[in-house]
């Protein structure tokens, strides 16, 4: 696939380890053992993704991820051993698109990676429109068509089907989709996500149908 893949994590042996994976796959990973080396390759070169270990010594994972989003949207997982979830709805707020926690598989984490990065490549391509499932987006003015019919959405359903539409085939928690649709600071239970699913669903009638619910997960926009 030869996608350029920036590895930053402090341990050694995890970058040996995640490199050559990379590498046997036919990527192109580039090493950064901490948080000042790997914002400043980022800041140089361009990639397809960035892994960052949270936990680095000098500046770590939360902040090269605050620099970069200031100017790229480069997908961006985090790696960490930290699973508290306020620790991963900052790094949502922040703009990570997704975290792995260690002990992890690597073919998670490499499926993980390429669903972000080919998630960005349709996203680039589509220009200002979204289209999935007989579902279109029109961006620039916020208009929903389901098939031939425009759909009259509320913002917060708006938000939330540009979310999963943007995520296709990737499944979204109901923390995340907090975190992107209403913000961090929103004081709300993750439940308030179902009831505007279960509104989407009556709006986008037979076009619903898209939009699965994964048990214990989340949700994810099949196409």
């Amino acid at each position: 696939m030869n996608f350029k893949i920036l590895i930053a994590e402090d341990e050694y042996k995890i970058r040996e380890v995640l490199c050559d994976y990379f590498r046997s796959k036919g990527d192109v990973p580039f090493e950064a053992e901490n948080g000042e080396k790997a914002l400043e390759m980022a800041q140089g070169l361009e990639f397809d993704a960035v892994l960052l270990d949270i936990m680095m010594p000098g500046l770590d994972g939360f902040s090269v991820c605050r620099a970069l989003r200031k100017n790229s949207d480069v997908p961006l997982l985090f790696l960490t051993a930290l699973s508290d979830e306020e620790d991963k709805l900052f790094g949502y707020e922040l703009g990570a698109d997704d975290y792995i926690t260690k002990p992890f598989t690597m073919s998670v984490l490499y499926a993980k990676i390429t669903a972000l990065i080919k998630r960005r490549q349709g996203n680039m391509l589509t220009g200002d429109s979204l289209e999935c499932a007989g579902i279109m987006l029109r961006l620039s003015s916020q208009r929903v068509f389901a098939g031939k019919k425009e759909i009259k959405l509320t913002p917060k359903e708006y938000s939330l089907l540009k979310c999963l539409m943007q995520n296709r085939n990737i499944v979204m928690s109901r923390e995340q989709l907090l975190v992107k649709c209403w913000g961090y600071d929103y004081n709300g239970e993750s439940r308030a996500v179902d009831t505007h699913i279960k509104r989407l669903r009556e709006k986008l009638e037979e076009h619903a149908e898209c939009i699965k619910t994964v048990v214990k997960a989340g949700y994810m926009l099949e196409g």
